[in-house]
């Protein structure tokens, strides 16, 4: 982990990390983080570690639908001015519970790393990401995290930063997930390594937006009754076909390893 940019005023940025793969990988994988990977919205957790547990109104009545990276900056300058530091915000990701069934999955994913190439795309934020997953055990599994930068300034206040821009009027100002996994198979192909299957795990609005992309050669994970799921079900209704990656619905992630695993079988 890249430690704080001492001595020079500035916020120490994670924005990114990678792992190289000795040789290409049959299968892309996706992971969204917040209430996928954990059982929780990391950005409501944190506030564990404000005063009292709990945000001031003033704080609550600044959010504006589609801007919660600018809500989420405000909302740690306020802890930051109450003295929440690194350690307290370290500690709360460190403890945020894995969703069900993600251990059995990540454990799956170990002992076939040569055929999987994991990714996270999530609009949490890199120094949250990366002490929940080093915490689980799980951190050097992903080739590749795609977060909000983030980090801690000269005043020792965790700052916060938008991933990009981009003219999605789907998803948030901050991050389109469609435009993230569009240029990684990209750049990913311009170096030789295209994929059978991408496989993506996602829960959110948000990750409808990318899983719309997906092939029919390719399937959507989303986790049951969450928004992503319901936006599935809502285009096939609509209209039919139109997504065109199989959709399997879960509940526990090892229903996500179970699908994988008879997939690998069938290949064999």
């Amino acid at each position: 982990m890249r430690r704080c940019c001492e001595g020079v005023g500035l916020p120490c940025l994670f924005k990114g990390v990678g792992m190289a793969s000795p040789r290409p990988p049959r299968y892309l994988l996706v992971f969204d983080f917040d209430e996928t990977i954990i059982n929780e919205n990391s950005d409501d957790s944190i506030v564990r570690a404000a005063p009292g547990q709990a945000l001031p109104e003033q704080i609550r009545q600044t959010f504006r639908e589609g801007f919660y990276n600018e809500y989420m900056q405000r909302v740690l300058a306020y802890m930051g001015d109450q003295g929440v530091k690194m350690g307290d915000f370290k500690t709360v990701y460190e403890n945020i519970p894995l969703s069900p069934g993600m251990p059995d999955l990540f454990q799956f994913l170990s002992k076939n790393q040569e055929l999987f190439e994991i990714i996270l795309i999530s609009d949490a934020n890199m120094f949250g990401i990366e002490c929940s997953l080093r915490a689980a055990g799980f951190y050097s599994l992903f080739r590749k995290i795609f977060s909000n930068p983030s980090g801690f300034d000269k005043r020792a206040y965790f700052t916060l930063g938008p991933y990009h821009s981009h003219k999605c009027l789907d998803c948030p100002a901050n991050m389109c997930k469609r435009k993230i996994l569009t240029e990684y198979l990209a750049e990913r192909a311009q170096e030789e390594v295209e994929f059978e299957r991408v496989f993506y795990v996602g829960d959110g609005a948000n990750d409808f937006c990318p899983s719309v992309t997906l092939t029919s050669a390719d399937v959507a994970f989303p986790r049951k009754g969450y928004p992503m799921h319901r936006m599935t079900q809502e285009m096939e209704k609509k209209q039919p076909g139109a997504f065109q990656a199989t959709v399997v619905p879960w509940e526990s992630a090892a229903e996500v390893a179970r699908h994988l695993q008879e997939l690998l079988k069938k290949k064999c």
